[in-house]
């Protein structure tokens, strides 16, 4: 079974909110890498601890680029946080992806340029493995459920990950879309690098809010159409994730708390 701590939310885009934990207290941290975008809201739910993260700021202040995800998953660590789940917005690169939908995404492309990836800047190098960048058993439990919750979902998805803070040029999103990519968002990496370098199991869930601007008969993305279905739809993502997390002690450990130690070398 697994050895579990406390279980982290890192809330995107108006996607969280800690008025679902029980007993909530504000903590403010600091860590070797400053501080993390927001301070933490610590309580409960089913008993378990958890703890939130407000990717963006408490009030969406900061663009992609200028997350500090170092900080961010590494405050997490430090407040024993073993498993991490992700919220993120996302438009969608296929036809059968709708508004709405919910992807448990697999795989990842980094088409980032700006950021740094790596807990271990000095003295370390971490060529950590990303053949399975995500947590397989959490995203099966998190797929389980909003199967049973009747979510429209998708057990898989690969998602590319873009700079920002601008959406895609259309030539970008056929691109992407010939690449492989499914769903398309600015902040999945390095967060789940990070997640994977520090040991956690890391899941997301990616909410799909438009077409991006591949679909000639839609309407190109923007940030009006991005939080309409966020209002539609934020309250199956809060019943989601309070329907999984009691669930989490009971499923099978797997590589991700392990992988590192193998992966870091050292002078």
């Amino acid at each position: 079974m697994n050895c579990m701590g406390k279980i982290g939310i890192i809330g995107g885009s108006g996607l969280e909110d800690p008025h679902i934990l029980e007993s909530q207290k504000e903590i403010k941290v600091e860590t070797v890498f400053g501080r993390p975008s927001s301070a933490l809201i610590q309580g409960s739910i089913g008993g378990l601890e958890v703890v939130i993260l407000s990717r963006h700021g408490k009030r969406h202040t900061i663009m992609p680029t200028n997350i500090p995800f170092q900080a961010n998953i590494q405050a997490m660590k430090d407040i024993g946080c073993t498993h991490i789940l992700a919220t993120t917005a996302c438009g969608s690169l296929r036809e059968e992806i709708k508004p709405g939908d919910f992807i448990f995404i697999d795989q990842f492309i980094d088409r980032t340029t700006k950021r740094r990836s790596t807990l271990h800047e000095k003295d370390i190098v971490c060529h950590i493995p990303m053949a399975e960048p995500f947590c397989p058993n959490l995203r099966r439990l998190l797929y389980d459920q909003a199967i049973k919750l009747g979510l429209r979902c998708h057990e898989k998805g690969t998602i590319v990950t873009i700079e920002g803070p601008r959406f895609s040029t259309r030539a970008e999103s056929f691109m992407f879309r010939q690449w492989g990519g499914d769903v398309i968002n600015m902040s999945t990496v390095p967060e789940a690098v990070l997640a994977r370098e520090a040991g956690l199991h890391y899941a997301a869930i990616a909410m799909s809010t438009d077409y991006d601007c591949w679909k000639l008969s839609e309407e190109a993305v923007d940030v009006s159409m991005v939080v309409e279905t966020f209002r539609k739809n934020v309250d199956k993502v809060k019943k989601l994730i309070l329907e999984t997390i009691p669930k989490i002690r009971d499923y099978s450990d797997c590589r991700c708390a392990v992988d590192f130690k193998s992966a870091i070398q050292t002078g």
